[in-house]
């Protein structure tokens, strides 16, 4: 893997985790306000779609849909129900039930099943120090500020299936990126993925109350879609150019964004706890940046490599 297309993913990763943590703790406020989970997330998913529609237009990518073969269609569509659609039902059904602090720490185990799938599908692995990375990380999970402890109830169930998706959607992805665009591939989660949660929202009456939102939940809607909108473009470009558990792992580190804007917004106070959380989870991003640009390099398969790097300058494998 070139150097710069590491730094490149990884600049992505970060950002991505930044963007999720912020979108976790307006999502709460603006579920809160649209009061329909289901709705809320079928109207911002919509309102990302028709963006991201737009971009395959504007960029040109219909050729590389019209080339596609079966099984890479198949994949589309895969990531379409498994990423785009079921899972966002449920985890804004399960976030209206519990708080934003207890989502978030549901899904950081999205790096459990990432490696649970990635590691034998795709033979990626992780140095020693990068383990202690990883451990440092999940370790910091536990000293989270604002956590009182799990509800044990069917919204952080709902919460974990979510997230349980979310992770196979990571290998699908990563497998469906080695042929088509990121741009290519998020715009197909996203619009079969909202054209399903219509599907889902309509008969509940969706279209009605969509006519009844007022201007300040429309606000928060249109705020967390552009948050949204970045959050997948940037992931799915991570995805493209890094191994699946690099990816996750710096994406676990996302409850420290949403923690710290309920300690400033909602808390008002900052616990020792939350200092302790910082630096685990500092050390453990560190460690594994640090440590995971010559592994990259031997774990993806030669073939992927080639195609990746020909991606990234422009020019055909």
């Amino acid at each position: 893997m070139e150097k710069r297309t590491f730094w490149y993913a990884t600049f992505l990763a970060l950002l991505t985790m930044v963007v999720s943590g912020t979108n976790n703790f307006l999502t709460k406020i603006a579920v809160t306000a649209v009061k329909d989970p289901v709705l809320y997330t079928t109207l911002k998913n919509s309102i990302v779609a028709v963006f991201l529609f737009g971009l395959v237009v504007l960029f040109k990518k219909w050729p590389e849909i019209r080339g596609a073969s079966k099984k890479q269609l198949l994949q589309l569509t895969a990531i379409g129900i498994v990423g785009g659609s079921v899972p966002f039902a449920l985890y804004f059904s399960g976030l209206a039930q519990t708080t934003a602090v207890n989502a978030s720490l549901i899904h950081a185990t999205l790096l459990i099943w990432v490696f649970l799938f990635a590691i034998p599908m795709f033979k990626e692995r992780m140095g020693c120090v990068q383990w202690l990375g990883v451990g440092a990380i999940f370790a910091a999970n536990l000293f989270v500020g604002g956590f009182t402890g799990f509800k044990y109830n069917t919204g952080e169930l709902m919460i974990l299936i979510a997230t349980v998706l979310w992770g196979a959607e990571n290998i699908i992805a990563k497998s469906a990126l080695r042929g088509f665009s990121s741009t290519t591939v998020v715009a197909a989660r996203m619009v079969l993925g909202s054209f399903i949660l219509l599907l889902i929202s309509l008969p509940r009456g969706g279209a009605t109350v969509v006519l009844t939102l007022n201007a300040a939940q429309w606000g928060w809607t249109l705020l967390t879609s552009a948050l949204l909108l970045g959050y997948v473009l940037s992931w799915y470009a991570a995805l493209k150019y890094a191994p699946a558990t690099y990816v996750a792992t710096l994406l676990v580190p996302a409850p420290l964004i949403t923690n710290a804007l309920s300690a400033v917004f909602v808390t008002h106070s900052l616990q020792w706890t939350d200092a302790a959380s910082s630096l685990l989870y500092a050390v453990g991003v560190v460690l594994v940046i640090v440590f995971s640009d010559k592994i990259a390099k031997e774990i993806l398969p030669r073939k992927a490599l080639a195609s990746q790097t020909a991606s990234f300058s422009g020019k055909k494998p």
